[in-house]
């Protein structure tokens, strides 16, 4: 039901669901998962969806912590600084938070940012305000302060096969709505869930009520 493996989705009806553009797709826009999804490892999840095509979708959850990961650390163990800089990391870099990003590719880092920064065939620009960037440079440029102004970093991400997230979608598995850099790039992770939905009007405690009783 939910993404597993590389999946990437065919543009179809959506049950009536408005949607961004006129091939149906809703790269640049959040999901967020219904109660009544059923996969765990989805559970509450808000996903920036970097790209959504009739190849299929690739996003990144934006809401789930990846355990007791510290970004200072990782950049230890990548060798990008070294024991006990820590100290003299930026204050974005210091505090940056290391997220989930789905169960594909979990070994390799993600970072999401704000379009201030750029690599020449290394960035991937998904709207006008974020861009995605998977090479060690951006850590790197983060590290010494020349990275971008807003920016997470996810270990993994999430994918459809052709078709797959539209028939998600159809099956009341996802609802989805406009992003926002607060609700990509801000720091209260634990509460992105819950202003996602009210973003769309539905009371999170009436939402779960009527899982409930499904």
């Amino acid at each position: 039901m939910a993404p597993t493996g590389k999946r990437t989705g065919e543009s179809t009806r959506r049950g009536g669901a408005a949607l961004p553009n006129s091939a149906g797709y809703l790269d640049g826009r959040l999901l967020i998962a219904m109660p009544v999804m059923g996969d765990s490892r989805f559970e509450r999840s808000v996903i920036y969806l970097c790209a959504h095509s009739a190849e299929g979708a690739m996003g990144i959850i934006v809401n789930h912590p990846a355990g007791s990961i510290d970004f200072p650390e990782l950049l230890q163990q990548l060798g990008i600084i070294k024991k006990g800089e820590h100290i003299k990391l930026p204050e974005n870099a210091e505090s940056m938070k290391v997220l989930r990003g789905g169960p594909v590719d979990t070994g390799r880092g993600f970072v999401l940012h704000s379009s201030d920064f750029y690599i020449e065939n290394a960035t991937l620009r998904i709207d006008d305000g974020v861009c995605l960037t998977a090479t060690v440079d951006i850590l790197r440029a983060i590290a010494n302060g020349s990275g971008p102004k807003h920016a997470i970093l996810a270990l993994g991400y999430a994918g459809w096969a052709p078709g797959q997230l539209e028939t998600e979608i159809q099956s009341n598995g996802w609802l989805h709505c406009d992003a926002d850099a607060d609700l990509i790039f801000g720091d209260d992770v634990d509460d992105k869930y819950n202003r996602a939905l009210q973003k769309i009007g539905i009371d999170p405690g009436m939402l779960s009520n009527e899982a409930g009783h499904a």
